[in-house]
């Protein structure tokens, strides 16, 4: 027999995938937040269709000890069937409002699952709020009715409180800062990707409640007197997605119990025990993929024993945020460029990219290091391996502007009073010993958050004689010559002299001309 519960990981998937839709809300409707709602819709229909093939397992079973025992199970039967029909028809109404919005955007023959148009702002409103009709306000009166119905039929306070809080038509706490109506919070200037993915939604926590009513009309019927032909093994997790430091946690039991019996578990090498209840729990001290297997052993009335496999997984992740600039979107040409790449929901192990210019390489920890070449733009597509054997999927992709390295600054490695060796960058009085012990010349993009060194080819000393004529000596390479050296020597306290004409060669091997000079002034 079939088993809901409010910690089912349908419920907790769901909830999980509400989360990253509202985040999308908060974006501008762009093609990668489009993609984002697709997804999502994805596998809201999945869950959807499981949901109704186990609602139909479990209204089955009804049916099945109703034609047994009616004079035992004709009530419950009744009530079970009633929450079928009504479910059916507000998830029939949802489906035909989700239609006609499509419609609206892409013609006849716009399909939901389909989307031609979904960026489209205007027909989601037209539809809900068509002149004389207003199924928006409808729709929201039809889930009160059905939320007041179903709960009245839930035993369990806490699967009650879900249900409630799943088809609450409270507008939510922006909403009434906006002062917006539950029907305008979802339906005023929505795409209509998010407008199909959000009635979605409804139609999956719609299966849900239905679920968890069914479940607890067949547990008010005596199971001492039904005959159960297959059982079940079933880890029911709170989610397979744990943030690393996290804990994971997982029910796991029979589908059809003996409130007198309480099956032996056996998990990943060792038995749980009696007092675990069935909760498995499991630290999450490091982000990958866990298996979670093992078996399930039953006792019969005979004696006998039997023994049911199970096998899941549940995957640690970091926990992270992806914050982006948009309009700065630049790599720097020749040297390496940490990027950080990140897909929720996604183990890194699982997550892939490419670069269309340069190389990409991944350091781990979801830090890659980009190296473009100067003279194109770059682009860089994630892509995901995904669970069920769908095989890699791409998550997106971002187009980075190429650019040079800006000019470095040229500098001079002096040793200060305090013995420390310092860059020098001109500008203020230098000792004329400090000067001359210097080498040679040095450049680097020092700036604070780059410390990107050039190589210096060569340049020019300039100086004044007593007649303020100008005199320019050649660098050998990167190391001051012996002419400028001796010019150095000749230099009197209060002169002046220029280091210009530098030209230096950049990691990205292409040579450049400083423009600026560095003036000393002899000390």
């Amino acid at each position: 027999m079939a088993s809901n519960s409010p910690n089912s990981p349908r419920q907790k998937m769901i909830n999980l995938m509400y989360l990253v839709f509202i985040a999308m809300l908060a974006l501008n409707v762009s093609s990668e937040v489009l993609d984002g709602f697709e997804l999502v819709e994805e596998s809201l229909l999945r869950s959807v269709k499981a949901s109704t093939q186990r609602n139909e397992r479990v209204f089955a079973d009804l049916e099945e000890y109703y034609n047994t025992n009616q004079d035992k199970a004709g009530e419950w039967y009744k009530k079970g069937k009633q929450v079928n029909n009504r479910t059916d028809s507000l998830f029939n109404y949802i489906q035909d409002l989700k239609t006609r919005i499509v419609k609206n955007a892409d013609g006849k023959a716009g399909d939901p699952e389909n989307l031609k148009h979904p960026d489209d702002l205007n027909a989601a409103y037209e539809v809900m709020f068509e002149k004389g009709k207003n199924d928006a306000a409808k729709l929201k009166g039809d889930i009160d009715a059905y939320r007041q119905y179903v709960t009245s039929l839930v035993t369990n306070p806490s699967i009650k409180n879900i249900i409630e809080s799943n088809l609450s038509t409270e507008p939510s706490r922006m909403a009434k800062e906006n002062k917006q109506t539950w029907e305008e919070s979802m339906f005023w200037q929505m795409p209509v990707a998010a407008s199909v993915t959000l009635l979605t939604k409804l139609q999956n926590d719609i299966r849900y409640a239905e679920g968890e009513v069914l479940s607890d009309l067949v547990k008010n019927i005596d199971f001492d007197d039904y005959r159960v032909n297959k059982l079940d093994a079933f880890v029911i997790p709170e989610t397979q997605i744990v943030m690393k430091g996290g804990v994971y946690r997982a029910e796991i039991g029979i589908s059809a119990k003996d409130s007198t019996k309480r099956p032996k578990i056996f998990v990943n090498g060792s038995f749980l025990p009696d007092e675990a209840e069935g909760l498995y729990v499991a630290g999450a001290g490091s982000t990958g993929t866990f298996q979670v297997k093992g078996y399930v052993e039953m006792t019969g009335r005979d004696g006998s024993s039997f023994q049911e496999p199970f096998s899941t997984e549940y995957f640690v992740v970091q926990p992270s945020a992806t914050i982006a600039p948009v309009l700065m979107n630049v790599l720097y040409a020749g040297i390496a460029n940490d990027i950080q790449i990140a897909v929720p929901g996604i183990a890194s192990q699982n997550v892939s990219a490419n670069i269309s210019n340069g190389t990409l390489t991944s350091k781990g920890n979801d830090i890659w290091v980009a190296t473009p070449k100067y003279g194109s733009d770059a682009v860089i597509t994630v892509t995901a391996k995904m669970s069920g054997g769908r095989g890699a999927q791409e998550m997106g992709r971002t187009t980075f502007r190429v650019r040079q390295l800006p000019d470095p600054t040229p500098y001079l490695n002096i040793t200060n009073a305090e013995g420390n060796k310092v860059r020098y960058k001109g500008g203020t009085p230098l000792a004329k010993a400090a000067l001359i012990s210097v080498d040679a010349l040095s450049a680097a993009i020092d700036d604070g958050i780059l410390d990107q060194p050039f190589t210096v080819l060569r340049f020019e000393l300039q100086r004044f004689d007593s007649m303020g004529f100008a005199i320019i000596t050649s660098s050998d390479g990167p190391r001051f010559s012996a002419q400028q050296k001796d010019a150095i020597r000749g230099m009197q306290r209060g002169q002046t002299l220029l280091i210009r004409g530098i030209v230096v060669r950049g990691p990205e091997g292409i040579d450049r001309t400083l423009n600026a000079p560095m003036e000393i002034r002899i000390n």
